[in-house]
């Protein structure tokens, strides 16, 4: 769709996926919704009509835009009622790849979702000779309620992947020794998604592996991939085996090229990437989730009807006690060499028996009594049952592989490798920081920002217009988190300044630390949360409000 005046529908439709068939919520009766195709420098408007008989919304996911136009019910605009159509009327300020969908209950997660491409006014510095949208999805025949309810009542519910004896046995596990450890800390070194392959299906542009959709090329062409992660709850490794992939934009920015084989994209991230097949023959595009418990596959090919092979499911990873946010500690074998215990606030050394105290000289510990929730590393958070860990030493690993691709033998994507094309142009020096701390009781499904639920009464953060603020980003559970912000876009901090990528999402790894340097351009309230929609759901949710100077005071 395109043009100045769009419309949509928002209602109920049935989905057919692997040979069944389930209720979904549709956008002009498909899953996805309808490519909406734009131009920078354009107005448009958008008349969406709610046949539900519930409320529903439209969040224009990356787009800048007036704030009573960005569809948050409660904080931008009141949502959508039954039988009514709402009118969003915004000028197109950008080009990229972007993507749009619902933030009213859990509408997402049933296909209430879209792509947007936006195309520059001038000349598009990125050259192809054909594109490929590609939306990657989780679909669940289960209501996500449901799904919400089971993790709430077991935060493992879905975990099929946990340690086994045979597995030990067979030398694929962690050894005897550092199963105890974790287990004395009541954590799972296997708990990567919480909601994860054995309740979804995953979807290529709402096909399942088994429909294989087919993106057509010529042998020789440059083709660029408008890659969207459209999941509710699912980060999705994607690779080409026998095809290098080129990034050249992320999250909609253009970005200096970084040739790679594999990435990880984080729910609410885009990737736009090209590649060349060169030879007539079908190439398998795969995105793997993380935890390995599944995978969808899509076939680019030079004809209709090619099947590319499908690999294996690789073997699923095991969290490290960096995931734990314990720096580089060394467990294997029962020992813990090269720790720094003056930077371990927060552990409880008094009793430790059984521990090789040759790696730790003049030291008596027990890791029954390790604890890891000292509030002096974290003062500014809430300390409750929502709070089961704080990270004593969480690192920047913007420059690291992403979860379960630290042993590939080939290149894969870090967020240090992005460069943006064109230099940033606020070159300020934030006057001041924030820390935020992702907070979560995972066994009881419980997740939060600084320990506070947003419907515990969550004070907004609140910015100056105009004002230039470093955000330190601290991971203080054992999943990623793709963290989103509405209305504005951020510098990610890696490297030095000029080029940093310019992002609306940035996943922070477990244990581990982001920080972006924000310019509060955008005068309104803006949601902030993250883009796993049940955690999201569960309270990690917050509104930022930016506001002039008299106004903030």
């Amino acid at each position: 769709m395109s043009g100045e005046d769009i419309k949509l529908s928002i209602g109920h439709a049935m989905h057919s996926v692997g040979g069944r068939t389930g209720h979904a919520i549709a956008i002009n009766g498909t899953v996805p919704g309808p490519l909406i195709r734009l131009k920078e420098g354009q107005n448009v408007r958008l008349s969406v009509t709610n046949t539900l008989s519930e409320d529903t919304s439209i969040h224009w996911h990356g787009l800048l835009l007036p704030f009573q136009y960005d569809g948050v019910p409660g904080i931008s605009f009141p949502g959508i009622k039954p039988g009514e159509t709402f009118v969003y009327d915004f000028p197109i300020r950008q080009a990229g790849t972007y993507w749009y969908h619902s933030h009213s209950g859990l509408q997402e997660a049933m296909g209430h979702f879209g792509s947007i491409v936006i195309d520059p006014a001038g000349t598009d510095p990125v050259t192809s000779d054909r594109e490929h949208v590609l939306v990657l999805s989780d679909w669940s025949f289960m209501h996500p309620h449901k799904i919400y309810t089971r993790l709430k009542q077991n935060g493992g519910n879905f975990n099929f992947q946990k340690q086994t004896l045979a597995g030990l046995l067979a030398g694929k596990d962690q050894s005897a020794a550092e199963r105890r450890m974790w287990g004395q800390m009541r954590m799972d070194p296997t708990d990567i998604s919480d909601a994860t392959g054995a309740i979804y299906t995953y979807l290529v542009n709402g096909h399942g592996p088994a429909e294989n959709w087919i993106g057509l090329f010529v042998p020789g062409e440059k083709v660029r991939l408008r890659i969207v992660n459209a999941s509710a709850m699912t980060n999705f490794n994607v690779r080409i085996p026998g095809l290098a992939m080129t990034v050249v934009a992320a999250d909609g920015n253009n970005v200096q090229p970084v040739e790679t084989d594999e990435f990880q994209i984080g729910v609410a991230e885009t990737y736009d990437v090209i590649v060349q097949p060169g030879e007539d023959r079908a190439y398998g595009f795969i995105a793997e989730g993380i935890d390995r418990s599944g995978l969808v596959r899509a076939t680019l090919a030079p004809r209709m009807g090619m099947v590319a092979d499908v690999p294996p499911l690789r073997k699923r990873p095991l969290l490290t006690m960096k995931d734990m946010g314990m720096g580089d500690m060394d467990m294997s074998g029962g020992t813990m060499a090269g720790m720094d215990h003056s930077k371990m606030p927060g552990m409880d050394h008094s009793k430790m028996p059984g521990m090789d105290h040759g790696a730790m000289p003049g030291m008596s510990h027990d890791m029954e009594s390790m604890k890891m929730l000292d509030p002096s590393v974290a003062p500014q958070v809430k300390m409750g049952p929502g709070v089961a860990m704080l990270s004593s030493m969480p690192m920047d690993r913007t420059a690291e592989r992403p979860t379960g691709l630290e042993n590939e033998p080939h290149r894969v994507l870090t967020y240090s490798q992005l460069r943006s094309l064109a230099p940033n142009p606020d070159t300020r020096t934030p006057s001041r920081e924030i820390d935020i701390h992702l907070t979560a009781n995972m066994e009881r499904y419980m997740w939060s920002f600084d320990g506070v639920k947003f419907s515990e009464g969550a004070e907004p953060l609140a910015f100056r217009h105009n004002e230039r603020v470093r955000v330190n980003l601290v991971n203080d559970t054992m999943m990623p988190h793709p963290i989103h912000l509405h209305g504005h876009f951020f510098e990610v901090v890696t490297g030095e300044k000029g080029n940093r990528p310019v992002k609306h999402t940035v996943n922070v790894l477990p244990g581990g630390k982001v920080s972006f340097d924000l310019t509060a351009d955008a005068l309104g309230d803006w949601a902030f949360h993250c883009h796993m929609m049940l955690h999201m759901h569960a309270g990690m949710f917050r509104v930022v409000t930016v506001r002039h100077d008299e106004e903030a005071a």
